[in-house]
């Protein structure tokens, strides 16, 4: 059974990486700083990453075999407004951590961003410049770096996701969900296209890549490209609420802090080729996210602080 460090185990990845695969054929030591979960399936760490000495002692203590790196400052535009922490948290931790992994010989799996393009053409490879708009974007390529600098051998996954998360605020998917549901008029940019992957088909992927030891840069994302309003419609039509409440809208009327990419749509057929087979479909990925809300997964997570 391998032994994961999970970063960032409250998060949406974390937190769904965690509850889907615990206890099969990996035992997850989850670390977040945040209160201690009331019970969840696996151990359950709280702890400030970036404080002095707490790596080297979860290291010492847990001996990974595998480490997936999964915290980071996401709010994009709190990262403009705090350029320090962000460079902290997103792109000198991932190296420390990276680092270690290397000492204790685990397996060092990072999550960074599609948005480290500029978003001017799409389709994005793994071989393509990454040219970052905002201070997340910047951070969190100096992530990327750091870490292919200290590990070598680690797998870097460049990656868009959406799925239920604990605080019910943390993907664009349940944003529709809540406030078409609400019967809130709202607006979609339709001039932001992007490839988003179900969480769980992601931490699927993800998995799949450890056990084969993938090593290097990987875009692991949805194989439909679509625009964010698209997105919306879909999810309007799969939940049989009224897609005429979201109306289409551009990104740069948005009233942003951060500058946006407008074309975020990578290129997977390296994942694909490595893996064996195609990428999970956008329609059944959206039908796991449907089928989770009727089942009440988001209210459950909502019970574990």
């Amino acid at each position: 059974m391998t032994r994961i460090l999970l970063t960032g185990a409250s998060g949406l990845l974390g937190l769904n990486l965690a509850l889907a695969v615990d206890g099969k054929k990996h035992q997850v030591i989850g670390v977040a700083n945040t209160q201690p979960f009331k019970w969840v399936n696996f151990k359950s760490v709280q702890a400030e990453l970036t404080e002095p000495g707490v790596l080297e002692r979860l290291f010492e203590e847990e001996s990974p075999q595998a480490v997936i790196h999964c915290a980071a400052m996401a709010n994009v535009d709190d990262c403009e407004s705090k350029p320090e922490l962000a460079e902290m948290v997103n792109a000198q931790l991932p190296g420390r951590i990276a680092a270690l992994a290397a000492q204790h010989k685990a397996k060092m799996v990072h999550i960074s961003t599609d948005a480290v393009f500029d978003g001017v053409r799409g389709d994005y490879l793994e071989t393509d410049e990454p040219n970052p708009l905002s201070i997340y974007a910047a951070t969190k390529l100096g992530g990327e770096k750091a870490v292919a600098q200290a590990n070598p051998d680690a797998m870097i996954a460049r990656v868009n996701f959406y799925g239920w998360s604990q605080t019910g605020k943390r993907s664009l998917a349940e944003w529709f969900v809540t406030n078409l549901a609400a019967g809130n008029p709202i607006k979609g940019f339709s001039d932001v296209r992007f490839c988003p992957l179900m969480v769980i088909d992601l931490v699927n992927t993800l998995m799949e890549a450890i056990d084969l030891d993938l090593k290097g840069i990987y875009h692991v994302v949805g194989a439909q490209p679509m625009s964010k309003f698209d997105f919306g419609q879909a999810i309007a039509a799969k939940f049989g609420f009224d897609g005429s409440l979201l109306t289409p809208a551009s990104v740069d009327d948005g009233g942003l802090k951060a500058a946006r990419s407008h074309n975020l749509t990578l290129n997977t057929a390296k994942i694909s080729a490595a893996l064996g087979h195609a990428l999970p479909d956008f329609e059944g990925g959206l039908q796991k996210f449907y089928d989770q809300y009727r089942h009440g997964f988001p209210q459950f997570l909502k019970t574990l602080y």
